[in-house]
């Protein structure tokens, strides 16, 4: 079975369907955008005609299917391959319009006016020289995070079913709505999944396995002001707009997204609206250790404290959410799922990039619920960018580990 025609075709055929996820309707509404849901009937129809069995989509946008063990294989423990089906909202995602370069002779890639992936700029485009590389077409995001993901899952799944003779343990697909807004595992049927253990296929680049990420907040900072004419307005007008601006300023530019790597945590603003009498910021707060997030979350009330000795007669309120927590210690509970995963690894000849997860998968709230969940790398480079890239090679080398770590959860113990 040539596995890189498979999921190219399955791939371009995704990352054409538009499915942003919305982070203000992701509360309230599930999936947060009607979108979501072309993608997730197509996938449930594709499932039926491959020949999965107990396929079941959920009125909330999970989606379900099984490829029962194979003879002997039984008492092995079922393994779970999640993928989401959203895309992030950071930049536009409507009318995708996938490019593929094939034979990339290592030059810039030039997509739309000034929109370029360079080499100079992104290296890592020299391994892939001579590789068919996939873009969009520059207006766009490419939404490889994570629909490559779902195509390297799916042909997995496909391999098998047309493969019966190599032996696999009961494996498990599931296909979730809105991770990019962090609410993707809320409501999330716990009862219905057959799986102990799972991997999310939702990493970067070739070889990147990540088995721990950030602790994840958000704050809703409120800030309500007194509305007069601003030619009264000495000793009675309290901007709230201003107010929102001078808190955003408190937060330390060295502890941004843009000023850290590695295990350092950091808080940025993620959205900001507001008029004189009320304005609203959301924060996101990012830390590895319980430690600095608690540091953290305590500096927003001292930023909420000092913007109302700054703006006298303005308020500030600031509410919190938990979003994940770090998975590490869940996933040292089952020490299999990692050393499945490196052997694998290393007998498909792909180096194992060991990273903390800079955000969070599905799995970190799968592993808060009980189901140790690591997550394995997709292939794509610059997510959530109009320079998103993935080489296809990468692609099949992650459906090539899949298989791999399939067949060991199904060897005996």
């Amino acid at each position: 079975m040539e596995l890189h025609n498979h999921i190219l075709d399955r791939f371009i055929r995704y990352a054409a369907i538009s499915t942003q996820s919305d982070r203000e309707l992701a509360e309230t509404q599930k999936p947060s955008t009607d979108s979501q849901w072309d993608l997730l009937r197509l996938l449930k129809e594709e499932m039926t005609e491959m020949g999965l069995s107990r396929i079941e989509l959920t009125d909330q946008g999970f989606l379900f299917g099984r490829l029962d063990p194979s003879e002997g294989c039984e008492k092995s423990p079922s393994v779970g391959f999640m993928a989401h089906v959203d895309t992030a909202s950071d930049a536009p995602g409507t009318g995708v319009v996938p490019r593929i370069h094939e034979n990339y002779d290592g030059s810039d890639i030039v997509l739309k006016g000034d929109t370029v992936i360079s080499p100079s700029e992104y290296p890592a485009l020299l391994s892939y020289k001579g590789d068919t590389i996939i873009t969009s077409s520059g207006d766009t995001l490419l939404g490889a995070d994570d629909k490559a993901g779902i195509a390297e899952i799916l042909t997995m799944a496909d391999y098998y079913l047309k493969n019966p003779r190599v032996k696999h343990g009961p494996l498990e697909f599931i296909f979730t709505p809105d991770e990019e807004t962090g609410c993707g595992m809320d409501g999330f049927p716990l009862d219905k999944l057959e799986s102990s253990l799972c991997y999310t296929v939702d990493g970067g680049e070739e070889g990147e396995v990540e088995e721990e990420c950030y602790y994840a907040y958000s704050a809703e900072v409120h800030c309500t002001g007194a509305a007069i004419h601003p030619g009264y307005g000495r000793g009675k007008l309290v901007n709230a707009a201003a107010m929102a601006a001078f808190f955003g300023s408190l937060l330390p530019r060295s502890e941004s997204p843009e000023a850290t790597d590695g295990r350092y945590g950091n808080y940025w603003i993620h959205a900001l609206s507001g008029e004189t009498e009320s304005a609203r910021l959301q924060i996101m707060i990012r830390d590895f250790d319980r430690e600095g997030m608690d540091r953290r979350l305590a500096a927003l009330d001292a930023f909420a404290r000092a913007t109302e000795a700054a703006f006298p007669g303005g308020k500030v309120g600031v509410d919190k959410k938990k979003q994940y927590e770090n998975m590490g210690e869940g996933i040292a509970k089952e020490p299999r799922l990692m050393s499945y995963l490196m052997d694998s690894l290393k007998e498909e000849d792909v180096l194992p990039i060991h990273k903390p997860i800079r955000g969070g998968t599905d799995g970190s709230r799968l592993t808060e619920m009980g189901i140790p969940t690591p997550n394995i790398y997709g292939g794509g480079h610059n997510f959530h960018s109009r320079k998103e890239w993935i080489p296809l090679s990468a692609m099949e080398s992650c459906c090539r580990v899949l298989i791999r770590l399939a067949r060991k959860w199904g060897e005996p113990a």
